[in-house]
């Protein structure tokens, strides 16, 4: 089935006009760009990043629009959407709601589904790891391949912070260690552990989309569940999780996630790891990288290695 793309141009005020008239016909599936509400959503998440790329600030710059996608054989809702709008745009006397113009575009089915594929591609990590899509039948000698599924997962081994995690976990990994993995998304770092003879894995995320993405990449790479577990929730405030993760302690904890997570965590990452064990972390932007390391030392651990990529840096640490 091939798609239209309808984008209806207002304001913030609008939106909420906008998309109560698409609601009225039907259509629940709704997209919404709007500079001043990613903004707001930014500053009221902080703790989530330290930082947002600049491409990403830009696309949202400039006017709001609202979207949706309807059937390509169905012009009959294209009609009522645009008739609709119109009812709106001579109702908005004062022009608070913006220009409410419309502009579509033609999807095709098999353009909606691949295009995203185009940029992401096999890549060699370090000197022992291929990471590639599914889609690719790339072979490469005496290397160790770790297959994903990009379209469902956050963690591709594409981000600076995600190869240098994979980068130290092929020189750290011994056979029969155990696993922590903080912050696991798509379960990466984790699983490319078990490849390089981790004996078990527990993979801890917020996001209830990881069960399914991580579980997925695991069986893509011949490994079953007795060696892995992916538990839900937040390590920092709920005890059930906590108390799942420090059931045993472990030879490797990882956590790949945002400055302020990492520093919250350190107490239950000290708790976790084995006196002789090695904390691997990252997602640290440059401009944290002092507070990080002071929290470091200040919890116990020493700084065996720094490493660094673009604007970001990664630590791998022992206890002292």
């Amino acid at each position: 089935m091939d798609w239209i793309q309808v984008c209806i141009y207002t304001t913030s005020l609008g939106i909420e006009a906008v998309s109560g008239r698409l609601l009225q016909l039907g259509i629940y599936g709704i997209e919404i760009e709007d500079e001043q509400d990613f903004k707001d959503f930014l500053e009221q998440n902080k703790s989530i990043w330290d930082y947002v790329d600049d491409e990403l600030v830009k696309q949202k710059e400039g006017e709001t629009c609202v979207k949706t996608y309807i059937s390509a054989n169905d012009p009959d809702i294209l009609a009522a959407i645009k008739s609709s709008i119109i009812e709106l745009k001579e109702y908005d006397k004062e022009g608070a709601f913006g220009r409410l113009e419309i502009s579509l575009n033609d999807i095709k089915e098999e353009d909606w589904s691949n295009n995203w594929k185009k940029y992401f591609h096999t890549m060699e990590i370090g000197d022992s790891l291929v990471v590639k899509p599914f889609w690719e039948s790339t072979e490469i000698a005496d290397k160790k391949v770790f297959e994903i599924n990009p379209g469902l997962s956050f963690g591709t081994g594409s981000h600076h912070t995600t190869r240098l995690c994979l980068e130290d976990i092929q020189s750290v990994v011994k056979n029969g260690d155990d696993v922590l993995d903080l912050g696991c998304g798509s379960g990466i770092l984790s699983i490319v552990s078990l490849m390089y003879g981790a004996k078990s894995a527990i993979a801890v995320d917020i996001d209830p989309n990881s069960v399914d993405t991580a579980y997925d990449n695991l069986e893509r790479n011949g490994f079953s569940k007795d060696a892995y577990n992916v538990i839900i929730g937040n390590i920092l405030s709920d005890e059930d999780v906590q108390s799942k993760v420090l059931e045993k302690k472990y030879d490797l904890v990882l956590a790949n996630i945002v400055a302020d997570v990492i520093i919250a965590a350190l107490p239950i990452v000290k708790k976790a790891l084995k006196t002789d064990g090695t904390f691997i972390t990252s997602g640290i932007i440059r401009d944290r990288a002092a507070d990080v390391t002071a929290a470091l030392l200040q919890s116990g651990f020493a700084i065996v290695s720094e490493s660094s990529s673009a604007d970001w840096v990664e630590y791998k640490c022992k206890l002292i």
